[in-house]
């Protein structure tokens, strides 16, 4: 039975690896790397009219995967179970680029897979009046 639960995966893993080039497969493991504050990153946000860097962000940080157009969220943890986040408004004179300030070590030949069985429990509060 558990080996019928697996094929998904498998095969899924196998069109996920079809036609990606070394560079793509090590790309996404340091994204997932870093969507798993395992990276050292750099986030600087500058305004293209004065030229001038406005905000600067460093840290084990993950970028916002959902956001908005014209929003940036930045989370980032601070201690083994404390993350702060931010939210940042873009508009046609503010950038940012994100700098990863340490190498690390990507397996262009594996694809990184991260199974968290506690997500998919949820968290209950009950909040009485």
């Amino acid at each position: 039975m558990k080996k019928l639960l697996f094929l998904p995966v498998i095969a899924a893993l196998v069109l996920m690896g079809q036609g990606c080039s070394d560079a793509d497969v090590a790309s996404t493991n340091l994204s997932t790397a870093a969507d798993n504050f395992e990276i050292e990153r750099r986030i600087v946000f500058y305004n293209g009219i004065t030229g001038e860097y406005m905000l600067t962000i460093e840290g084990l940080c993950s970028l916002g995967n959902n956001d908005s157009v014209g929003q940036l969220t930045v989370t980032c943890k601070t201690a083994p179970e404390e993350y702060k986040k931010h939210f940042l408004g873009l508009s046609d004179n503010v950038t940012y680029f994100v700098e990863q300030v340490d190498a690390s070590a990507a397996a262009p030949y594996h694809y990184r897979i991260i199974f968290k069985p506690l997500t998919i429990l949820p968290n209950i509060e009950v909040k009485l009046k």
